[in-house]
C-alpha cells in the first residue's frame, strides 16, 4: 500500500483485492478476509478496510452475508426472456451446476387465487413444491410451484426434486410439453423468510416473478411465484420493431 499516493488507501486496497479475485486467489463463493484481517495485513485502519469491501460490493464482485462476512459473488446470471426453459436447463446452458433445496413438497386444496390461475375449482387438489434454487452451490431463487395434480398424479412419489428437473419429469413421465407462459416481474425488498433462504441482507433488492405456464390447447399446468436475488440475477428481453 502506498500511503503517499494521491489515490485513497481504500481504493488501492479495493483494486488489490479485485486483482486477487480475478486471478483466482479468492474463487467464487469464498469468504474474503474480514475488516480486522485486512487492516492487519495491509497496515490500514478498519474503516479503510470496510470502505474497500464496500467498493467490491458496489462493483458486483462481492456480497455481504449476514453474520458470515463478505464473499466473492457469482457473476450475475444473464437470462434472456426469449423462450420457455427450466431453471436447470438454463443453468447448464450457462455452464453452472443446478441444484435445489426442497423446503416443501405436499398436496393441498387450492385456495381461490391458485385455483383461478390454474383454471380449476377452488378446493381441487394441487401439488405444492417450494425450493431454493442454486447454481454452483449459490442460492439464486426461492420458488413456489403449484401444479394441477389431476394432470400429474403421483408426481411427488419416487422423485428427488432436489436434483431432478420438474419440467423434465412432466415431459418424460406425463407427456406434458410446456409451450408458453405469462410472466410478471417486479422489484422489491425481501421478506425475512426470503432473506434466510437466499442468504441475503434486508436491504438487498429482489426480483419477484409470477408465472403461469401452459401446455397444449392453452391449458395451464403450473402457477409459480419466484423471488430472485437482484444482485445475482438479471433478465434481458429482446424487443423487435413492429412491422409497418
Amino acid at each position: 500500500m502506498n500511503h503517499d499516493s494521491i489515490v485513497p488507501l481504500y481504493l488501492q486496497l479495493a483494486e488489490r483485492l479485485q486483482k486477487q479475485i480475478e486471478a483466482g486467489t479468492y474463487p467464487v463463493g469464498t469468504r474474503l478476509p474480514s475488516e480486522r484481517e485486512l487492516s492487519e495485513q495491509n497496515d490500514v485502519s478498519r474503516m479503510t478496510a470496510r470502505q474497500a469491501l464496500q467498493v467490491l460490493v458496489q462493483r458486483g464482485l462481492a456480497e455481504p452475508r449476514v453474520g458470515k462476512g463478505t464473499y466473492v459473488s457469482t457473476p450475475k446470471i444473464d437470462q434472456e426472456l426469449v423462450k420457455l426453459t427450466s431453471f436447470s436447463d438454463e443453468m447448464r446452458r450457462l455452464g453452472m451446476q443446478p441444484s435445489s433445496r426442497v423446503l416443501t413438497s405436499r398436496l393441498e386444496a387450492a385456495n381461490p387465487k391458485v385455483a383461478e390461475q390454474l383454471q380449476i375449482p377452488a378446493g381441487s387438489e394441487v401439488v405444492v413444491l417450494v425450493r431454493t434454487r442454486l447454481a454452483a452451490g449459490v442460492p439464486l431463487a426461492l420458488e413456489r410451484s403449484y401444479l394441477n395434480h389431476e394432470l400429474c398424479p403421483g408426481v411427488l412419489e419416487g422423485h428427488d426434486f432436489g436434483r431432478e428437473s420438474l419440467y423434465t419429469v412432466l415431459r418424460n413421465q406425463y407427456g406434458i410439453l410446456l409451450t408458453w407462459a405469462t410472466q410478471v416481474i417486479e422489484a422489491r425488498l425481501p421478506t425475512p423468510a426470503e432473506r434466510h433462504s437466499l442468504e441475503i441482507d434486508q436491504h438487498d433488492p429482489v426480483l419477484s416473478l409470477t408465472r403461469v405456464t401452459f401446455y397444449e390447447n392453452d391449458h395451464p399446468v403450473e402457477y409459480v411465484t419466484s423471488v430472485y436475488c437482484g444482485s445475482r440475477y438479471k433478465f434481458k428481453a429482446i424487443l423487435r420493431g413492429a412491422a409497418t
